[in-house]
């Protein structure tokens, strides 16, 4: 059921999702849902590629684990939606899934566990966000969101990003939280620590990771995590068996 794919939970980098008409950028932030037998093509519109964790659920446990909202009347059940923003305590499933994968360390009831729970979590009508806006304010935020996967460890400012996708710096700080549900600079910090999940099995300095995500400090970067995971870097190298 869970594998590893080009495709699904985005944990690095970023794509384009097609799908007819409608498209979605995917990276760390997002869950990206794909329909069986429904064409789709995938785009790279910022170079280094991506890498992303898939999980396949079959149409009896997709109608268990979905909510009814996010679903499309039909046999088989499909869903509404191209993607939905997930909350910091899904991102730390994906990890852990993930190391545990990589590392053959997740026994298969585990992995299982793991994956459902993340599926209930994505899915769920509390922790998940559908964008809002019109058309052409959905599209601004979809090129914001290009220019910060762009360079994730920047330290940006608002007016480098604003000058990118060609508005004033006040109209992109109101028209992205009008669409994401959250302030862009707090959306831009999820990407970097969604980033350190990912890079928590290669470093054992954090201080040199910290510094290469563009943190300030040490201190900084440690608290950002724990506000956002609910535990410092050393703590999640601990549960995931990375140290």
């Amino acid at each position: 059921m869970v594998e590893h794919h080009p495709r699904g939970v985005p944990y690095r980098g970023v794509y384009v999702y097609h799908v007819g008409p409608d498209d979605a950028v995917a990276e760390a932030n997002q869950v990206v849902l794909f329909n069986a037998m429904e064409s789709y093509r995938v785009s790279h519109p910022v170079e280094g590629g991506d890498a992303c964790l898939s999980i396949t659920v079959g149409p009896e446990l997709l109608g268990e684990l979905a909510p009814r909202h996010q679903l499309r009347e039909g046999d088989p059940p499909a869903f509404r939606r191209l993607h939905l923003r997930i909350d910091p305590r899904a991102q730390v499933l994906v990890a852990l899934l993930r190391h545990g994968l990589t590392r053959h360390a997740a026994e298969p009831l585990e992995a299982e566990t793991l994956a459902f729970t993340l599926m209930r979590r994505a899915l769920g009508a509390r922790t998940s966000h559908v964008m809002r806006g019109s058309f052409g304010r959905q599209k601004l935020v979809d090129r914001t969101k290009l220019v910060l996967t762009s360079d994730v460890a920047r330290r940006w400012t608002l007016a480098e990003i604003a000058a990118e996708v060609g508005v004033s710096p006040v109209y992109l700080t109101q028209v992205f939280a009008q669409v994401e549900a959250v302030p862009l600079y707090r959306y831009h910090l999820r990407l970097r620590l969604a980033r350190a999940l990912d890079l928590l099995g290669q470093y054992d300095n954090l201080t040199a990771l910290s510094i290469d995500l563009g943190f300030s400090s040490h201190s900084h970067f440690t608290s950002a995590f724990r506000q956002a995971y609910g535990r410092t870097p050393a703590e999640f190298q601990q549960s995931a068996h990375l140290r």
